[in-house]
């Protein structure tokens, strides 16, 4: 079984370096995401203010959960814009994009 795609390898041992390449970009792309979630949150939710004691108040917890979940919206709808371009560009109809269902 290929660990990227979930189905069997194939029999031939051939590397499909396409795939591999589409891979790593979307990696790159998830990657770039969280990283500038997480800045961003993070600077908007608890800044410069570091709790004494290591964890969040509560407000500060709540601003993160909201932050995160608008984040991740927005992430989707541009997902599917994207799909909906390349789609009527000609491109392949639901790329099966992991990033797009986060």
């Amino acid at each position: 079984m290929s660990f990227l795609s979930g189905r069997s390898a194939p029999t031939s041992g051939a590397v499909n370096y396409d795939k591999i390449d589409i891979a790593v970009t979307e990696l790159d792309s998830i990657t770039d995401f969280f990283n500038r979630m997480v800045g961003s949150c993070y600077n908007k939710c608890i800044g410069a203010k570091f709790p004494a004691d290591g964890d969040l108040s509560k407000g500060e917890s709540v601003c993160i959960d909201k932050c995160v979940a608008k984040y991740n919206e927005v992430q989707k709808k541009v997902g599917e814009k994207l799909q909906a371009k390349g789609a009527a560009a000609g491109g392949a109809p639901g790329g099966g994009s992991a990033f797009g269902a986060i």
